[in-house]
């Protein structure tokens, strides 16, 4: 049986790019986001590759582990799963000198909480069978004071150091766990799309996903490292 992957929060630059890399590996790929607008157009990006796409809100408890329960049903039993949602439409980073505490916590219900979710559904799974790979990707700005991102660091960091620790824990249990922390926009992304039509003020080098995509790979094949760097900010 092929290995699946479970690509959750699937978008047309790095999401797509982690796909198309584990399923020249011999991948079966599901892919999740919010909506199934552009899904027809994703399966035809990973011809020859077996694909699912599914909607649903991975924030939201419940339709996660719905929509990940129907992943194991459709697809099979999961083997690694990449946590990857970014929402363009939520408010953006507010300087940490006004952002008050409902602020900082509105990007941890959106950045953590459901990362510890998946966590909290997959892992015993994964424990019980002694095989399993949960990859995240985060921010720069969890790593380096990056006074733009504001209230979105706080959250950043606390992914950062939470798939750390995880990694720390897994050890010798034959689960893997790692992120990538990532600074830059990613090319063919959203995120990249509405920087590029929009004058932000400020400066943002941009990243291949495919490299990206790439070094996944080696951290899921490896098991090495807990952690990839990926920088075109010029403030660090």
């Amino acid at each position: 049986m092929p290995k699946v992957i479970a690509v959750l929060g699937a978008g047309p630059g790095l999401g797509l790019s982690i796909a198309r890399r584990f399923g020249r590996e011999g991948f079966t790929t599901a892919l999740v986001s919010r909506t199934e607008t552009r899904h027809a157009s994703y399966r035809e990006s990973l011809a020859g590759i077996p694909t699912h796409t599914y909607a649903a809100d991975v924030t939201d408890p419940d339709r996660l582990e719905a929509v990940l329960a129907r992943i194991t049903a459709e697809a099979g039993e999961l083997d690694t799963v990449y946590f990857g949602p970014a929402d363009i439409a939520g408010p953006g980073p507010v300087p940490l000198t006004t952002a008050g505490a409902d602020t900082v916590r509105a990007a941890f219900d959106a950045i953590v909480s459901p990362a510890v979710r998946l966590v909290e559904t997959v892992l015993p799974g994964m424990l019980e069978r002694g095989s399993g790979s949960l990859l995240f990707a985060g921010g720069l700005s969890g790593k380096y004071p990056m006074p733009m991102l504001g209230s979105l660091a706080p959250a950043s960091a606390a992914l950062r150091m939470f798939v750390l620790t995880l990694n720390a824990a897994l050890r010798e249990t034959g689960v893997y766990a790692g992120t990538l922390t990532i600074g830059g926009l990613i090319e063919r992304g959203d995120i990249h799309r509405e920087f590029t039509e929009q004058d932000h003020g400020f400066a943002v080098g941009t990243l291949d996903p495919d490299d990206i995509a790439g070094k996944a790979w080696s951290l899921y094949a490896e098991r090495g490292d807990a952690e990839a760097e990926f920088t075109a900010m010029a403030t660090v």
